[in-house]
């Protein structure tokens, strides 16, 4: 009986490891560039296109682009890859897509960006999973007005912590 319970305690503390590890997503940094380059190509389909997605696009371009720019070229390629592929600029969503920028933005300052970018982008989307985040800053309410879609309004649940 001692061996039965030992083996299960075992099986129980190896899953429970495994649940706390974090998920290896991108193994090279070549398959980062290629999230990228088959978004801006048009070659992703927008059912590959999730929030792990854009995180690593948005992760590429606050790497590389200068601040200023990082946001109106996320916008603008998020804008063409919409017309792309015939889904309307209405899906866009300034609110959302400021929201995770600035999240993205803190995430590089604080993270040693000499490390390989996949495993920059594994341990930012590790950190912002779940695309939920938005809903413990701005209501449902805020989020779906006309003025939150077309340009950034401040959150109305709690001020933004980072």
């Amino acid at each position: 009986m001692a061996d039965g319970t030992h083996a299960r305690t075992t099986e129980t503390e190896a899953s429970m490891s495994e649940e706390s590890r974090p998920t290896v997503f991108y193994e090279a940094d070549e398959e980062v560039e290629e999230v990228l380059r088959r978004f801006e190509s048009g070659a992703l389909r927008p059912a590959e296109f999730k929030h792990r997605q854009h995180l690593t696009v948005a992760l590429l371009y606050l790497l590389r682009l200068p601040e200023q720019e990082v946001h109106a070229r996320m916008r603008d390629t998020i804008l063409r890859f919409l017309a792309r592929h015939r889904l309307g600029a209405g899906v866009y969503h300034e609110t959302i897509t400021a929201f995770w920028l600035r999240r993205v933005r803190s995430f590089v300052r604080g993270a040693d960006t000499r490390r390989p970018v996949h495993e920059l982008a594994n341990e930012l989307i590790n950190r912002c999973a779940d695309s939920r985040l938005v809903f413990e800053y701005f209501s449902h309410e805020l989020i779906e007005t006309k003025e939150a879609r077309a340009g950034w309004v401040e959150p109305d649940l709690k001020a933004l912590d980072f």
